[in-house]
């Protein structure tokens, strides 16, 4: 069963609001802010330190986290780092797998994706001239597998993909592209960017075939704050840590340091406790929901939008990403004649449409497209058709006013 507008605080205070940007971060439930209150009004202590009740029960309630997430994903809790995001979790991968990149070696990645998981490759391959090779898009805006074997040989020690792209909504077949990559060279590590991903698509990773797997609680009705990184528990275990400080150590002395096991050794200092305690009730929140409705909902809105958005603007407006509904998540980054995506936002703004504008942390993806810049409406449970109708009323204003 859907949720209703209700169940978010933030429509109380702002009751005009349309919100159309969860692709950059998704609204949070009330159960969730209540749970950040909970932390700190009743058992507000750290975790993994103190022998004493209240910081046991802190303890508790992190560690029900992690196990929530594991369950969440089809993993094991021991597999389940915390970080503060999925920016985080991607460089702690590339500095600790970096270690093992020689002259010579190539890394894989995809023009499609975010900042994240496109910059620390590229800077990784500079330091260590290795060599960084690029997977192209087709007309649609789906992976072009086609060239594979050419970019995929013997010396790739990386492959880094996401799952969904941010900008086109492109879901990508991964679990075939991770086979074919298997075949290809079965020691290449693999890593999946899934942020765009885990709020809309079921995730197992007994299933998946990836090497590690990261992503973010806050694009999931969670918290800010939250990062997630997975991965083969052998995997985890032959990785240095990334950080040192404490509660990540077994023993110190003068001359040497020993670490905890993973995934403790990355999880160095203070963590995000209230936000991690909370982000357990955001994975029951899209549980109670069902995978299905997610999508079912999400689908029908897209679909609407696109033909709506094409019936009124024609040719005045451009939709990035495959026309294939089941072939997406609910992104809709689009240009609108000659009008600056800034322009847009700011007069959709004027109505409490939020949209966001800009090349939403993908300039390789804007330059292969041959656009500056574009304009992403993206749809989540708590949107409806009637949030579309006024989107479209409010690109007839900006139609209006910039004409």
């Amino acid at each position: 069963m859907l949720p209703t507008k209700q169940d978010f605080s933030i429509f109380k205070h702002n009751p005009r609001l349309v919100y159309l940007d969860s692709a950059a971060t998704s609204l949070k439930p009330k159960s969730v802010i209540k749970t950040l209150c909970t932390y700190y009004e009743k058992y507000s202590a750290n975790v993994g330190r103190g022998i004493y009740k209240l910081s046991q029960d802190a303890t508790q309630a992190y560690e029900d986290s992690r196990s929530a997430v594991a369950e969440f994903i089809s993993a094991d809790p021991d597999e389940i780092v915390f970080t503060r995001n999925t920016t985080e979790s991607l460089n702690l991968l590339a500095y600790t797998l970096g270690k093992n990149i020689k002259p010579g070696d190539t890394i894989v990645t995809s023009i499609m994706e975010h900042h994240s998981n496109f910059v620390p490759w590229q800077q990784l391959a500079k330091q260590k001239k290795a060599q960084l090779n690029i997977i192209d898009i087709d007309d649609e805006g789906r992976l072009n597998l086609s060239n594979l074997e050419k970019l995929i040989t013997k010396k790739t020690k990386i492959v880094t993909l996401t799952y969904v792209s941010n900008v086109l909504g492109t879901i990508n077949p991964i679990a075939l592209i991770i086979k074919k990559i298997k075949h290809i060279n079965p020691k290449t590590t693999i890593i999946i960017d899934a942020a765009q991903a885990v709020s809309h698509i079921p995730i197992n990773m007994k299933k998946l075939g990836a090497d590690f797997i990261a992503f973010s609680a806050h694009k999931m009705f969670g918290p800010t704050g939250v990062g997630i990184l997975w991965g083969k528990k052998e995997k985890l275990i032959s990785l240095p840590p990334y950080l040192f400080g404490g509660e990540m150590v077994e023993e110190v002395n003068i001359k040497n340091t020993t670490f905890k096991d993973s995934p403790y050794k990355f999880e160095a200092g203070t963590p995000s406790i209230t936000e991690i305690i909370a982000f357990k009730q955001a994975l029951s929140y899209i549980q109670k929901i069902g995978f299905e409705n997610i999508q079912k909902h999400e689908q029908g809105l897209t679909k609407y939008a696109i033909h709506t958005l094409q019936k009124e603007f024609k040719n005045n407006i451009r939709i990035l990403g495959t026309k294939n509904i089941k072939q997406r998540i609910g992104v809709l980054t689009f240009s609108f004649a000659h009008y600056h995506p800034h322009d847009i936002s700011q007069i959709l703004d004027e109505d409490h449409i939020c949209v966001r504008s800009g090349h939403h942390c993908a300039m390789p993806l804007h330059q292969r497209l041959n656009m500056p810049a574009s304009t992403r409406a993206s749809f989540h449970v708590y949107n409806s058709y009637e949030d579309v109708d006024k989107l479209v009323a409010g690109l007839k204003k900006v139609e209006k006013i910039l004409q």
